[in-house]
């Protein structure tokens, strides 16, 4: 038996919600098919927003999502896609399939979705070709109240009031496809662009977002802090975990155990990450707090055989699932650094929270996770300890188990496990101090093969189930199945 401790008399702080923000790139089959059909699709729309899909991300509570891109992002020119969708621009997706964009999806229809979806935009800026006047016109465009030029072509183009976003972020990969920049280079850039990303509203002060670094190269996040860090709100790291390298990430579906664990020593990485950025940011932030903000990461493999490779569509199985709880309890434990993160992406495009065919679509296991987290959300952090069991491959060793917890503001604690051990079932026994005699406990999990997936004719092989969890005193124990996602409420007296 496995044993925890709750411990509700320390905590690192609230658990900020837009940790569980979500990430949708002009990319394959994300915006268009995925999100966005048109007003005149046969498929269930409001607004050209495919209805299944808001409805989906809405119960999920999704708190904030980021838009164009990615490498779309500095690319991206945000007057091709405003005004009428007849005379828009048409360009050619360079950095994903070559295609044709027709930018009917544009600025005006992503914070229509974010209207509808009820959560926060987040809109990443072109650094990389774009001009200091053509972003500063967009933060105009979408928060000015008042008469000027941008807020007037706003008001021409069918929106009266402002939309007052608050999260910008000043460039995307700007080490990579979004420059191939030197950190000192950017610096200076990111220190003019963000003089004239300017607040038009004292009530909505914007909150600018650095490009950040990839993986582990600490010297760009020192460089950047120490050059910029005060023109910033949060600095932004990228990290994404494959099966084996780059240039062999491996099947989504059809993988080995050797891969499976491959997979998760990577993602428990996530934690050293946050460490060591942090500790940097920490170190040049002065009197202010600078807030890291992971928005990109999840599991990147290879696209499914027969789709096209550019548009990065693949399949979502129970090792999904877990890469995504473990990720999950690694941000709320650093939510004293953790200020947002974002799954890339949202539908259709690496791990999907969402899969489409033509006019059918399914919740994949990474959805649930999310859905079983969502009271996390803003929701004080509290302090755990679990024993574990190292278990793996001889190339690839994990714990057994991997759990975090918080107390919401009616005082229900929500305690997530994950159980990586994909033979072994674990039983649990967890106790809870500082809070009182438990009065009820309510638990599901998530369980299956390593590979179990969801498809368009099989949509419920993985969906949340029934957990029992006894409860005596200031304990409670379940058993937890192998290969599993728990999430189990607790109420005390």
């Amino acid at each position: 038996m496995a044993r925890a401790i709750i411990n509700a008399n320390q905590s690192k702080g609230t658990i900020n919600k837009n940790i569980y923000g979500h990430f949708a790139e002009h990319l394959g089959r994300c915006i268009y098919d995925g999100i966005f059909v048109g007003e005149d699709s046969e498929i269930p729309n409001v607004r050209g927003m495919r209805t299944g899909v808001v409805s989906a991300l809405k119960a999920m509570g999704i708190p904030v999502l980021r838009w164009p891109g990615g490498c779309f992002a500095d690319t991206y020119h945000w007057k091709d896609g405003i005004g009428p969708k007849e005379s828009r621009k048409k360009i050619v997706n360079t950095n994903w399939g070559g295609v044709t964009e027709d930018n009917s999806f544009g600025t005006h229809e992503f914070l229509e979705l974010c209207g509808q979806l009820g959560c926060e935009p987040y809109l990443s800026g072109n650094v990389g070709s774009g001009t200091v006047q053509e972003f500063s016109d967009w933060v105009e465009y979408c928060n000015m109240g008042g008469q000027s030029p941008m807020a007037d072509c706003r008001r021409a183009n069918g929106r009266e009031t402002p939309w007052n976003v608050r999260f910008w972020g000043i460039g995307n990969e700007s080490w990579g496809c979004g420059g191939g920049m030197r950190p000192e280079f950017y610096a200076d850039l990111c220190r003019q662009y963000s003089i004239y990303l300017r607040s038009y509203d004292r009530a909505h002060p914007l909150y600018k977002i650095a490009s950040g670094a990839n993986v582990d190269d600490y010297r760009w996040t020192k460089v950047v802090m120490e050059q910029a860090g005060e023109y910033v709100d949060a600095l932004s790291l990228h990290y994404y975990t494959f099966a084996g390298g780059w240039y062999h990430k491996g099947s989504a579906a059809a993988f080995s155990r050797e891969e499976y664990f491959s997979t998760l020593a990577q993602t428990l990485r996530m934690d050293e990450l946050i460490e060591n950025h942090a500790r940097i940011i920490r170190r040049y932030q002065g009197d202010r707090k600078v807030g890291l903000v992971v928005d990109e990461w999840g599991n990147w493999f290879d696209v499914e055989p027969g789709t096209n490779p550019g548009f990065l569509y693949q399949q979502n199985t129970m090792r999904d699932a877990l890469v995504a709880a473990v990720n999950l309890n690694i941000f709320n434990h650093h939510c004293d650094a953790v200020v947002m993160a974002n799954l890339a992406q949202t539908v259709n495009v690496l791990q999907a929270v969402i899969l489409t065919e033509g006019s059918r679509m399914l919740l994949t296991p990474t959805y649930h996770v999310f859905e079983m987290y969502r009271k996390h959300q803003d929701a004080r952090q509290l302090e755990s300890y679990i024993e574990t069991s190292m278990i793996g491959t001889e190339e690839n060793k994990t714990p057994n188990l991997h759990l975090s917890a918080s107390r919401g503001e009616n005082g229900v604690v929500l305690v997530t496990v994950a159980n990586l051990d994909d033979r072994q079932a674990v039983p649990l026994d967890c106790v809870l101090t500082g809070l009182g005699r438990i009065e009820r406990t309510a638990g599901r999990v998530l369980a299956g093969r390593r590979d179990a997936c969801n498809t368009v004719d099989a949509p419920e092989t993985v969906k949340p189930e029934v957990l029992r969890v006894e409860a005596s005193g200031e304990s409670f124990q379940a058993e937890l199945p192998p290969c599993s996602v728990a999430a189990i409420e607790i109420t005390v007296k």
